[in-house]
């Protein structure tokens, strides 16, 4: 265990110093930061195989899940990922909390800094909640998705993935496709390899995918068809009913027919393209069943990664802390 932190401190020292007690955004982040945090998750990957899986990294730190939108997944994945840092965590909801009473979300992060708490991972339904406890506390903050703004840990352990299964990001043709327009994993995932030298493309209906988004560097292409056989990654997006209006698309078989990964559509892929997806997956609208559970897909690994990918996190975030 000990020669696996030292391993996580040699990559930290070898590249530079993590500057940041907190993580908010990817496009906040250099190059170089975003690599780090890949190297130092590399480091920390084997955790999760071990016969104990727990290193001493964070003992006798405390972690809050500060959760305001339902999240199975991500809020698993930090507890996880704190657990084998050996972190305490503590589960908090909106609905049991002062917040139903009327008390401010700045209030209730300074609350929970008064109890000794060190990180604080929160999800919230609206763009900067975290930027605004992240301004009146000094507990490291990580940003697990606010409104349409980004969800950064997981652009980065779908960066992660790309790298791993491909070996390198620059150079290599991303399609982002669905729902952009609600997706703070697509803007993430934008600012993370765009900076690493990557080529994104935007794909869905121009209700979903707006021409906007060319200023933000990603190409925007309406018709899945005319691009499919082009790209080395494909990473489809969850169609989020619960954010759409009613004219969105006239019906989800049509969308599927459009912009469905279907088998017929990865017979023109690229042989070896990587068939993503950050979940959870409404099969038979954004991709077969037979396409998700197939050789080219990493959605699974996907997984498996965002666990090293949180550890190194908010291992990286509390040596700034320290140091500060």
């Amino acid at each position: 265990m000990r020669n696996l932190i030292a391993s996580a401190r040699t990559t930290q020292r070898e590249s530079m110093v993590w500057p940041h007690r907190n993580l908010l955004t990817l496009e906040d982040l250099t190059a170089d930061e975003i690599n780090m945090i890949l190297d130092t998750a590399s480091a920390f990957e084997d955790v999760s195989t071990r016969s104990v899986k727990k290193v001493p990294a964070l003992r006798g730190r405390v972690v809050v899940n500060l959760f305001f939108e339902d999240s199975t997944r991500t809020r698993t994945s930090f507890t996880l990922a704190a657990q084998r840092l050996s972190a305490d965590v503590i589960d908090f909801t909106a609905k049991a909390s002062s917040l139903s009473k009327g008390e401010s979300l700045r209030d209730t992060g300074r609350n929970i800094e008064a109890m000794g708490i060190d990180v604080i991972v929160c999800r919230h339904s609206s763009s900067g909640a975290n930027h605004l406890i992240a301004k009146n506390t000094k507990c490291c903050v990580i940003n697990a998705g606010d409104g349409r703004h980004e969800h950064p840990t997981q652009g980065l352990l779908d960066i992660y993935t790309m790298r791993k299964a491909k070996g390198k990001i620059e150079g290599l043709k991303v399609a982002i496709v669905g729902d952009v327009g609600n997706s703070r994993v697509a803007r993430s995932n934008l600012h993370g390899l765009l900076k690493l030298g990557a080529e994104v493309t935007f794909v869905g209906p121009p209700t979903m995918v707006p021409g906007a988004f060319a200023k933000m560097g990603a190409r925007v292409v309406h018709d899945f068809d005319s691009v499919l056989d082009e790209f080395d990654v494909i990473n489809m997006l969850r169609i989020q009913m619960e954010r759409l209006g009613s004219n969105v698309f006239p019906s989800l078989q049509e969308y599927s027919r459009l912009f469905g990964l279907t088998n017929e559509r990865m017979k023109r892929a690229k042989p070896d393209v990587l068939v993503m997806h950050p979940g959870p997956i409404n099969r038979g609208v954004e991709m077969a069943g037979d396409v998700a559970d197939g050789a080219n897909s990493v959605i699974l690994e996907q997984v498996t990664n965002g666990l090293a990918v949180r550890m190194a996190v908010m291992f990286l975030c509390t040596q700034a802390q320290g140091a500060g």
